[in-house]
């Protein structure tokens, strides 16, 4: 027999690189419904040097991948084990923890987040289920978007979640089936040119907005193959490293000028990639608080009710939604699906360390 309430700890680490969040959080099914409550919870950000070793872990080689997974998982252990002891936080069932993106390669059956070595468990003091994208891409998955059963779970009065993040991705229900798939980067390419302006982020998108748009560059990304693909499909940084910034460095025009065309085309391709255009859509991740970038996706959807919920939802909603992935992986449930994925069959994925 389950129990009916769960007390876990939710961490995530976004390509978008703004830091590791944390938070507490507590669960609990009624009558097969699942309600939430976020607790305690914080963003730690990554030191310069931290962010400097993910951001070109992407060209490492084995041996360097493996010495790098083994120094993350010290270093999130530890993150982990100081927000549990700065909160004071006791009799937790797990700690829930996506670990870090590296490689995505779902079309080499390979995929790698970092931070998920056994070892974790003990360095926290508490069982650990990580590691959940691995499983999906050996059963032909894409490994990715994951959060796709939460947004059924915890937010089915919404018709879409959006996420804005590092990528965006979108998560609805079609004739009784989760759809949901990765749309187009964000913040990892919108942070890549404001940091060459020694910003950490486009405050309110007033950056982006000082610029214009150039027609031709705009025409060229909506234009990329992957827009063209049919979901199941997922975005890593190698298509930003490979694709997207080869082609905006290209034209020589101002920082301000790639931002607002790169925000025009994140706005035109979330309106392209939703299967309707009225309804009501939540949107979180870090890029909700791109106000210009809002106010251009409104452009697109008019007859779309845009809601930004409380700061904690925003923030920390990936964390939530991990968090109950470990809880569905605790209960042998599914917690990956395949329609969203592509895998061979929906699944209940992640390892589980006792500590």
């Amino acid at each position: 027999m389950f129990k009916e309430s769960y007390h876990v700890i939710g961490v995530m680490s976004g390509t978008s690189l703004d830091g590791i969040d944390l938070a507490q959080l507590y669960f609990s099914n009624k009558n097969g419904n699942w309600t939430y409550k976020i607790g305690n919870c914080q963003t730690v950000p990554y030191n310069s040097e931290w962010l400097n070793k993910l951001k070109v872990a992407v060209h490492f080689t084995e041996k360097e991948l493996q010495e790098l997974n083994n120094e993350y998982t010290d270093f999130l252990g530890n993150t982990i084990k100081n927000f549990i002891e700065k909160y004071k936080i006791e009799f937790i069932d797990a700690v829930c923890s996506h670990g870090h993106t590296i490689l995505h390669q779902p079309q080499n059956r390979f995929t790698l987040q970092i931070g998920n070595l056994p070892k974790i468990a003990k360095i926290i003091g508490h069982t650990v289920i990580c590691d959940f994208r691995v499983q999906d891409v050996k059963l032909g998955g894409q490994g990715a978007p994951l959060v796709p059963i939460g947004d059924r779970l915890l937010f089915s009065d919404y018709d879409f979640c959006l996420n804005l993040g590092g990528f965006s991705n979108v998560s609805f229900e079609e004739n009784g089936v989760r759809i949901a798939f990765d749309i187009c980067p964000v913040n990892t390419v919108l942070n890549y040119y404001v940091n060459q302006l020694v910003f950490d982020y486009d405050d309110k998108g007033e950056i982006a907005r000082s610029g214009k748009v150039n027609q031709t560059l705009l025409v060229e990304l909506n234009s990329l193959d992957f827009y063209q693909k049919k979901y199941p499909k997922s975005l890593g940084i190698e298509f930003v490293n490979s694709t997207i910034i080869p082609l905006i460095n290209c034209f020589p025009i101002s920082i301000e000028d790639k931002l607002h065309t790169f925000v025009e085309h994140i706005a035109i391709q979330i309106a392209v990639a939703l299967s309707k255009k009225d309804g009501k859509m939540l949107v979180t991740g870090g890029g909700a608080y791109h106000v210009f970038l809002l106010e251009r996706m409104k452009e697109y959807l008019p007859t779309m009710e845009i809601i930004v919920p409380d700061a904690n939802t925003l923030e920390f909603k990936e964390a939530l939604i991990f968090g109950l992935l470990g809880v569905l992986k605790l209960r042998n449930e599914i917690n990956t699906l395949s329609s969203v994925t592509g895998s061979k069959k929906n699944h209940s994925s992640g390892m589980i360390y006792k500590y």
